[in-house]
């Protein structure tokens, strides 16, 4: 139940590059409130002037205090509303929003959600590949087991998956999420959607990662990695620990330890040349010593 005597936490979705993207209710919402909370005011300040409205800004970004939260909260206690605005797209998508939503709607506030534009569901549908169904995983962790750990969960998932990433991850991404999957697993690399440079590549994961390490990709920009949905993931994970594919890449990976490579990259390389699970590549024995890796 909401407290009527409070203002009203809008939650604005803003265009994700082009800004004739923006809806009109989204419009009419920026104009009538009396404090937008925009991650970047500059950024913010773009939009709001392309529309002539004047409405008063004050940041609130991944890097803001909690007396910043507090302040955003008494402006909401005093029963005036507020609009909060990421750079792009909806507030508390893989943007900042989600602390202070979650404290206004904790003290029964009243969270008004402005839908609009959505880099998840321009790059699903500009993939061709999503399906009825889909998980959205954001930006992955950068390394250690929590990555490996997700890598995983995407490789056994049924459904289309949607990843953010950095451009100076994509390379990385790419070829980890080929070992993870399976490199004939279907995928698409979204870059820049809604603006000039807008790129969208499909293909294999193998052949994305192989396109964006060769330079076929540039690597600028905003980046959507949507990895394809799959009828059988079961049927995909379950190769033999014999198969000829896997011994093959079980020497591979011998090879480049022995010109001292490290065990993780070893793997990934080996994993991705012969298209099959790095995951698998660790726990399969290693059928020419006898023994287990």
């Amino acid at each position: 139940m909401t407290d009527s005597s409070g203002g009203r936490l809008y939650l604005v979705a803003t265009p994700i590059g082009n800004l004739g993207d923006v809806t009109h209710r989204a419009l009419e919402i920026l104009a009538a409130v009396p404090l937008i909370a925009a991650e970047d005011t500059r950024i913010s300040r773009r939009l709001l002037g392309r529309y002539g409205i004047a409405t008063r800004l004050t940041s609130y970004h991944t890097r803001s205090t909690d007396a910043r939260t507090a302040e955003l909260l008494g402006h909401l206690r005093s029963g005036a509303d507020l609009a909060l605005v990421t750079d792009a797209g909806t507030p508390g998508v893989s943007d900042p929003g989600e602390q202070l939503a979650r404290a206004w709607a904790a003290e029964g506030g009243a969270i008004v959600p402005i839908p609009g534009p959505s880099a998840v569901l321009a790059a699903l549908v500009a993939s061709a590949l999503a399906g009825p169904r889909w998980s959205f995983e954001g930006f992955l962790p950068r390394r250690g087991r929590e990555r490996r750990e997700r890598l995983a969960a995407i490789a056994g998932d049924p459904r289309a998956s949607v990843v953010f990433e950095a451009p100076s991850r994509v390379v990385a991404t790419l070829a980890d999420l080929a070992a993870a999957c399976g490199a004939t697993r279907p995928a698409a690399v979204c870059r820049e959607l809604t603006k000039v440079h807008e790129e969208i590549r499909r293909g294999t994961l193998e052949e994305l990662a192989l396109a964006a390490d060769e330079g076929g990709i540039t690597l600028r920009g905003e980046f959507v990695i949507v990895v394809g949905a799959t009828a059988d993931p079961a049927t995909e994970r379950a190769v033999p620990a014999t198969a000829p594919d896997l011994v093959a890449a079980q020497a591979d990976m011998a090879r480049h330890l022995a010109d001292g490579m490290p065990r993780g990259e070893a793997a990934r390389r080996a994993a991705t040349t012969h298209g099959i699970s790095r995951r698998l590549l660790y726990d399969a024995p290693d059928r020419r010593s006898g023994g287990g890796q």
